[in-house]
């Protein structure tokens, strides 16, 4: 029997990779795409907006095409969670023509792919390609890896560099990794900036590989599938920082906390609260739902550093509560501070 191809779409917090899978699976083209969402946080709020896409036949369920994974990182809970449920997919091997997983974004891409050489996965599945978002209005702003210029110079000088922050050495891996990068958020960047970042990219990736713009996710599917690069086969050639680590680890300090409130809040208010409790913790990531007074529709709310992005993606149900539901990522984050912070009246 054939095996599954299967498309890791990696990349930093926020870079757009859930934007990416939406429009994908809106344009599959008549392909039948499963999902695997791995979300770093106790709500799925990505698994969430992907449900919503509607993308499945009336007869099928959604629930069994899209799984979240739903404690941590993908590369910490292969065991765990991925292996049954990459086995449950492989049970509906001729129903599914390719199968996508988005990982968190503090997820190491080459342990998910090492779990492809298991004997009882390798039969049934191959990793087609590995696609790695990136936001280019952070990465020329220099908020994920410092400035572009000064972080050359300083390569530069020292190729063998011992003090690069846990963000920056998975940052490297997620490009270490790749098939092909997608650089999203290029209208916000000018066109000196984008072409600084395109350089850079270039010197950082492997031979070969391309880098891509992609306008709200808006790719050709032709472009994000069918690499038949066969990934966990030459791992080899995609060295990492955690190569030589029996085990690798993760920033214990590095944690999730989510905020959910009964009641209607005024979007423009709260994010500029949240942009005031950026600048006081370090935080990485907000995303959720708000619910906006007398407003019928759910408000999908996304933040990175000071930017945050909002849209109303659909009605609110009668079988669900309206609540303002937030997921907060980022290091040693109290979350009786950030209540206090941003629902004080």
């Amino acid at each position: 029997m054939h095996k599954i191809p299967v498309t890791v779409i990696t990349g930093f917090l926020g870079a757009g990779k859930t934007t990416l899978v939406r429009h994908l699976l809106q344009n599959n083209q008549g392909r039948r795409i499963a999902v695997l969402v791995n979300e770093f946080g106790e709500m799925g709020i990505d698994g969430e907006l992907l449900r919503d896409c509607q993308v499945c036949d009336e007869e099928e369920n959604p629930q069994s095409n899209i799984v979240e994974l739903n404690n941590g990182c993908l590369c910490c809970t292969v065991q765990e969670e991925f292996y049954p449920t990459i086995q449950e997919l492989l049970k509906r091997r001729e129903q599914i023509d390719c199968i996508l997983i988005e990982t968190s974004g503090l997820a190491l891409p080459k342990p998910l792919i090492q779990a492809f050489r298991w004997h009882e996965i390798r039969n049934g599945a191959t990793v087609d390609g590995v696609v790695t978002v990136v936001d280019a209005q952070a990465l020329a702003a220099g908020t994920l890896v410092g400035d572009l210029d000064a972080l050359e110079a300083q390569r530069q000088a020292d190729p063998n560099l011992e003090h690069e922050t846990p963000i920056e050495e998975l940052f490297e891996d997620q490009l270490a990794c790749a098939d092909l990068v997608v650089l999203t958020k290029t209208d916000l960047a000018d066109e000196t900036d984008l072409n600084k970042v395109r350089e850079w990219l270039q010197k950082e990736l492997p031979s070969g590989v391309k880098v891509v713009a992609g306008h709200q996710g808006e790719i050709e599917p032709d472009v994000l599938l069918g690499f038949n690069a066969a990934v966990e086969d030459n791992l080899e050639s995609r060295p990492s920082h955690h190569d030589t680590e029996e085990e690798h680890e993760h920033d214990d300090e590095i944690n999730s906390v989510q905020v959910i409130c009964d009641r209607a809040i005024d979007p423009k208010p709260l994010i500029e609260k949240l942009q005031n409790l950026v600048q006081q913790q370090e935080i990485y990531r907000i995303k959720g739902f708000v619910s906006v007074p007398n407003k019928p529709m759910r408000l999908v709310l996304q933040g990175v550093g000071n930017r945050f992005d909002s849209f109303y993606d659909r009605l609110w149900t009668e079988e669900e509560p309206r609540q303002t539901r937030l997921v907060f990522i980022g290091r040693e984050l109290n979350r009786a501070q950030i209540e206090q912070a941003i629902l004080q009246n």
